[in-house]
């Protein structure tokens, strides 16, 4: 099985790694995307497992995103052992590169 993640999708990720939870809001203003390539890849993201969309109780018209944990390390390994290609840098071990 292969994971391919559009760059929008990689740089929405990397935020949330530097950064923390954030709205979709926050994502368009800190990531400067367009609106529409933002909901594509949070979608992406979700659909992949790799972030879960949680209510945001200070404002419930803004779900909050975190990143999964657990999927990133299940991912890293994958990645160590050739399964997948690709994986931001912020999860990626010292020395790698982006494509295999």
């Amino acid at each position: 099985m292969s994971l391919e993640l559009p760059n929008s999708a990689l740089l929405v990720l990397g935020r949330l790694a530097s950064e923390g939870p954030m709205t979709p809001k926050t994502i368009i203003e800190k990531v400067g995307l367009a609106p529409r390539t933002i909901s594509f890849a949070l979608r992406t993201l979700v659909r992949e497992k790799v972030i879960r969309k949680t209510p945001n109780l200070a404002d419930m018209r803004q779900p909050l995103y975190h990143i999964n944990m657990e999927r990133v390390k299940e991912l890293q390994l994958r990645f160590d052992s050739g399964q997948i290609s690709q994986i931001p840098t912020a999860f990626r071990p010292a020395g790698h590169s982006f494509n295999r």
